[in-house]
């Protein structure tokens, strides 16, 4: 079943597959926009986020989520005041998390994805009998 949403820029139906909850025609656009910051940024480099935003007329909200999705990168900007990680508040230059915190983001997903995987590998060989399974049933078959 299909899930249908509303997008959240413009409002219209949308088959949801995944990723941001926008339609296709404002996933364009943003690609668009984003095209127009990249070759700005190729021919102005080292411009700051207000500089693209002036110039361009794209907001700075929308630059910064371009940073957050690791999309761009601040240069020269030790101690920059425009991002920050989301776990501790240290100062980056590019995506959601500072260097340590991904580590240990990271470190914490994986040793709950084993624990996890030990639980259930162990459930699974208690519960199977021997010589059971499953197998595909072709439901339109008679």
């Amino acid at each position: 079943m299909p899930d249908v949403r509303n997008c959240r820029r413009c409002g219209r139906l949308f088959n949801y597959i995944g990723g941001r909850p926008i339609c296709h025609d404002c996933k364009k656009q943003d690609e668009e926009e984003f095209k127009r910051v990249k070759e700005y940024l190729y021919d102005h480099p080292k411009a700051s986020i207000i500089d693209v935003s002036n110039a361009l007329e794209i907001s700075v909200q929308k630059i910064k989520s371009y940073l957050r999705e690791g999309r761009l990168e601040i240069v020269g900007g030790e101690g920059n005041l425009v991002l920050e990680c989301e776990k501790c508040g240290k100062s980056i230059n590019t995506g959601r998390f500072c260097e340590q915190c991904s580590r240990e983001l990271s470190e914490g997903f994986k040793s709950t994805a084993d624990e996890m995987n030990k639980s259930v590998s162990g459930d699974i060989d208690k519960k199977k009998p021997a010589g059971k399974g499953m197998k595909y049933l072709n439901k339109y078959d008679k």
